[in-house]
């Protein structure tokens, strides 16, 4: 159930209006929401667009420049 949870939110925070959003600022809300539901071990990164490799894209910024991804460890 908290996975669902956190998935749900996850792709929430992906949409495209929190493409505008500097990354530093986007990623602090990001890692606050995880913190919150309890997610210990993980690294979030903040990657140019396409350059994530075995971690899911959980928020964009920099006009959708940059992606911020997501692994939990």
């Amino acid at each position: 159930m908290k996975f669902t949870i956190l998935a749900a939110l996850l792709a929430l925070l992906a949409s495209p209006a929190f493409a505008q959003k500097s990354c530093d600022e986007l990623k602090s809300e990001i890692e606050a929401s995880i913190k919150g539901h309890g997610v210990k071990a993980y690294s979030l990164e903040i990657v140019a667009k396409g350059e994530t490799k075995d971690a899911k894209v959980v928020g964009t910024c920099e006009g959708g420049s940059k992606e911020i991804a997501y692994k939990r460890q």
